[in-house]
C-alpha cells in the first residue's frame, strides 16, 4: 500500500494555472498520534500566503473547514503520522485574477513521526544561484531555485544544499530552514533575509524559548556561520527534521538538538 495518498476538489481540472502557470501557494499541515496539530497556525499561513499571491479567499475556507476536511480524508482512515501538504490554485476563467475562484489539491504522506529526527544529511553552499528576500519569498511558491539546487545537489552527492540570498549571507537550504546550536545561542536566519515562514520551526522555537534552552536569535548569517556552529538542523515542513552530520570538511554532531527535539515532541 502506498504511502502517499492524494485528494482535490470534486470538480478538478487538470488544466489549471498551478500547472500551466506555477499560480499556487502550498502550505503543510501535521499529524501525530492520529491528531491534526498546530493546526490554527498552519491555517492562518495559509490565509496570509493566499493574500499575497492576492488570491480570492473563498468564505468557506475556514479552520473548521479543513479540520473536517482532513478529519474526513485523514484521520478517520486511521493514518497516525503524516505530513499533508495543502495546495491552492487559481482557476482559468475569464475573470480578471484577483476575482478568480479558486481550488485545491492535497496529498497527505504517511511517516513514522513528523517530528522525530531523520536521518543525517550532508549540506554544502551553492553561489550560482541565489534567493531573493521579497514579499513572496517567504511562502511556499513555484521556485525554480529550488528545482535547479535539488539537481545539483544529487549530482555532486549531496542531501541538499544552502542557498544565499544577493548579499551573499545564509537565506535557507532547497527543501526548508536551517537553525544554527552554537554555545548557548541558537541563530535562525531572518525572514527578510530569504527564509521560510515555517509553522514547523516556528512551534520548536517557541518551545525552545518558553524552556530557556538556549538564547535564539533571529539574525544575519555570513556563508561561514555554517563552519562555526556546533549542531545544526534542517527543518522541513515538507520533508521533516534532519541533522546535518557534515558541510564541507566541517562535521556536526546533533546530541543537544535531539534532547530538545525529544522534549518538543513529549509537548505535542
Amino acid at each position: 500500500m502506498s504511502n502517499i495518498s492524494t485528494f482535490s476538489n470534486e470538480d478538478f481540472q487538470p488544466v489549471n494555472r498551478a500547472f500551466l502557470n506555477g499560480d499556487a501557494v502550498t502550505v503543510s499541515f501535521f499529524v501525530h498520534h492520529g491528531r491534526l496539530i498546530m493546526a490554527e497556525e498552519c491555517y492562518f499561513f495559509l490565509m496570509a500566503s493566499m493574500r499575497k499571491l492576492r488570491m480570492n479567499i473563498p468564505l468557506s475556507y475556514t479552520l473548521d473547514f479543513f479540520q473536517d476536511l482532513f478529519q474526513k480524508h485523514v484521520l478517520d482512515q486511521g493514518i497516525q503520522h503524516a505530513v499533508i501538504q495543502f495546495m491552492v490554485y487559481r482557476n482559468i476563467t475569464s475573470l480578471p485574477l484577483h476575482k478568480t475562484g479558486v481550488a485545491y489539491y492535497f496529498r497527505v504522506e504517511k511517516k513514522e513521526s513528523v517530528l522525530a529526527l531523520q536521518n543525517e544529511v550532508e549540506l554544502d553552499l551553492i553561489k550560482e544561484i541565489n534567493i531573493n528576500c521579497n514579499l513572496l519569498s517567504n511562502i511556499k511558491v513555484h521556485c525554480a531555485e529550488n528545482t535547479y539546487a535539488e539537481i545539483y545537489a544529487r549530482e555532486n552527492g549531496l542531501d541538499d544544499v544552502i542557498l544565499l540570498n544577493p548579499d551573499k549571507r545564509i537565506a535557507r537550504a532547497g527543501t526548508g530552514n536551517l537553525i544554527f546550536l552554537q554555545g548557548d545561542s541558537i541563530k535562525i536566519p531572518k525572514h527578510s533575509e530569504g527564509a521560510y515562514i515555517s509553522p514547523l520551526l516556528e512551534n520548536l522555537v517557541t518551545f525552545i524559548h518558553k524552556n530557556q534552552l538556549g538564547d535564539i536569535q533571529e539574525t544575519e548569517l555570513i556563508a561561514f556561520e555554517s563552519q562555526k556552529a556546533d549542531e545544526i538542523l534542517l527543518v522541513s515542513d515538507e520533508k521533516g527534521i534532519f541533522p546535518v552530520s557534515k558541510i564541507r570538511n566541517k562535521t556536526f554532531g546533533f546530541e543537544r538538538f535531539s534532547e530538545i527535539i525529544e522534549g518538543w515532541k513529549a509537548t505535542l
